[in-house]
């Protein structure tokens, strides 16, 4: 693996990862009464889930939005890609957000048969979720069951929708714009068609338990620093895995900034991308591959220590 000549995922495949990872997002419509739309805008945080590519959202029976939506279908949804633990911290610390996806269109309601569809959809998504984890391997168990969040948080939060006691009405997300706003806050206006044709990644739904794992284990973290290291020439004093996905990873490595005038240099987070060598269609590659770059990253750092 050589230099940071990367293969990266198109900004519309990144926003189908985004939706594809997350199961919340923040849903606004306009607040409304028996008198019509008003200037307002409400928002709540409610639970979701994507189905050839659409975003299917769940509102519980007493929420605002059932009224607002009746007047007037309009509306928008942010969804953020995962930040659990460290990386929230981080962050944080650093006053940067997670990239994220703003949606705007119709919040349409389903009926009948049409609900039972979308929520049978729904529970063969979280099964099949579950088989993955179950069949899978100790080295993926490993970085899972490392995870605060549990091995399958995503299907966990979307299985009580179907299993709880709440009532909820359905609604299908009719997209009219895609915007993708980077980590930096640089917003990216998407076309539509690009959107609709990208696919999503088989590795989405398992990145936030995937980044967790990695992120609270010190031995993995210090591999992230030796992949900056042998890598890309980095010395990187802390590293984080900030998302992963088919192609590769992007990590926030604390390296030395520039010098400054008074020949003093300060430490600073940056974002550098890792590809994998070959696409991950699955978490088990994932894993494989971060232990082969690992493998292969000591032999380069004892064979350079060698030559001393």
């Amino acid at each position: 693996m050589k230099g940071n000549k990367t293969t990266v995922l198109t900004l519309a495949e990144k926003c189908k990862n985004i939706l594809a990872s997350n199961w919340q997002g923040n849903l606004n419509t306009i607040k409304a009464d028996a008198k019509g739309s008003k200037d307002e805008i409400y928002t709540s945080k409610v639970k979701y889930f994507v189905k050839k590519g659409r975003p299917y959202i769940w509102v519980p029976e007493k929420d605002l939005h059932n009224v607002n939506t009746i007047i007037d279908e309009r509306g928008s949804f942010a969804v953020t890609s995962p930040f659990p633990g460290p990386l929230a911290n981080l962050l944080r610390s650093i006053k940067k957000l997670p990239a994220r996806v703003a949606l705007t269109g119709d919040v349409v309601p389903l009926k009948g048969e049409k609900v039972k569809l979308v929520a049978e959809s729904l529970r063969e998504t979280i099964s099949s979720e579950s088989k993955v984890v179950k069949e899978s391997t100790y080295a993926v168990s490993g970085i899972l069951s490392s995870s605060n969040l549990g091995s399958t948080p995503r299907s966990e939060n979307l299985r009580e929708l179907l299993d709880g006691n709440e009532q909820y009405t359905v609604y299908r997300f009719n997209l009219s714009s895609c915007t993708y706003i980077d980590i930096n806050g640089g917003t990216h206006e998407l076309d539509l068609a690009d959107v609709e044709a990208s696919k999503g990644d088989p590795l989405s739904p398992f990145s936030s338990s995937l980044l967790d794992g990695i992120n609270r284990s010190e031995l993995r973290r210090r591999a992230l620093i030796l992949f900056c290291i042998t890598y890309l020439n980095k010395n990187a004093k802390d590293a984080l895995m900030l998302s992963v996905d088919r192609k590769g990873f992007d990590v926030l490595g604390k390296i030395l900034g520039p010098v400054r005038n008074d020949g003093s240099r300060e430490y600073q987070w940056k974002e550098f991308r890792f590809a994998f060598k070959e696409e991950a269609r699955d978490v088990e590659t994932v894993c494989r591959q971060l232990v082969e770059m690992e493998e292969e990253a000591l032999k380069n750092v004892s064979s350079f220590s060698g030559l001393g």
